[in-house]
């Protein structure tokens, strides 16, 4: 549990490579919004969300500064993990202890101080909503396919350590269900933050962040105008998911159709 509930985080710029200024005047993130962190390779998404991260203070190459309600955040949520607010999830996600889905999950709840009853399964249950790869509480972390580690990581996020602040770099290859982990973290009202290359992310997020030479460039906020591409992104989406789970199972493609 938060000592301190989040209303809002709000990032204020800093510069870019060529030591510019960014060209925005703040961006404020509330409860249950998300945003996409787009551009080319090397264009400075992945230190975007490290400074959010790490609640950079002008102390970080980019100069910006992480604000929690309107303030500089207490020391709590900066040095000490159990209180941390925000959860990293990367693509390079791995577990390297020997535990049991159990035993891990267990060893996290008790550092948490939390009540063990029940949280355990709901969140291995929740995980299986997120990877079409059945996770078991007796399965070894280390035997865990990376779309099973992610889909897990993410409902620990949300049961476990709750933390109102999910960011995820560029899990969208994993094996994970997008849409699934995108409702759910909605509607458990968690600010959402992607770095991201996938369309169907980046359309469904209600803000994208247009990353370039080390800074912001731009951010869209599009509405009704991409409407027709968000359907038809989502329908050919998940066709490439039934193609998957399809080929996992040793299926033969006789047809395809994006509805």
């Amino acid at each position: 549990m938060q000592l301190q509930e989040i209303v809002e985080i709000t990032i204020l710029p800093g510069i870019t490579r060529d030591g510019k200024p960014e060209g925005f005047d703040r961006i404020v993130i509330s409860p249950g919004d998300t945003l996409s962190i787009v551009g080319p390779t090397g264009s400075g998404k992945s230190a975007f969300i490290s400074d959010i991260e790490m609640f950079a203070h002008h102390d970080t190459v980019t100069k910006r500064t992480i604000l929690v309600n309107g303030t500089y955040p207490p020391e709590h949520f900066i040095r000490n993990p159990a209180q941390k607010p925000v959860a990293l999830i990367t693509q390079n996600t791995k577990c390297l202890s020997d535990l049991t889905v159990q035993e891990f999950l267990g060893m996290h709840v008790r550092s948490r101080k939390m009540d063990e009853t029940g949280v355990i399964n709901r969140t291995i249950i929740l995980a299986n909503e997120f990877t079409g790869e059945k996770i078991t509480a007796s399965a070894r972390m280390t035997s865990l396919s990376g779309g099973q580690t992610r889909s897990l990581m993410i409902a620990d996020a949300i049961l476990i350590s709750d933390a109102p602040i999910v960011l995820l770099d560029e899990v969208e290859n994993a094996g994970i269900f997008k849409e699934k982990v995108i409702s759910c973290l909605k509607n458990h009202r968690k600010s959402l933050i992607f770095v991201t290359h996938d369309p169907l992310i980046s359309l469904l997020s209600g803000r994208r962040i247009v990353m370039k030479n080390g800074g912001v460039d731009r951010i869209l906020e599009p509405g009704d105008e991409e409407r027709e591409a968000i359907a038809w992104v989502t329908r050919t989406d998940e066709t490439l998911c039934q193609m998957r789970e399809m080929i996992r199972a040793g299926e033969l493609i006789r047809s395809v159709s994006c509805g």
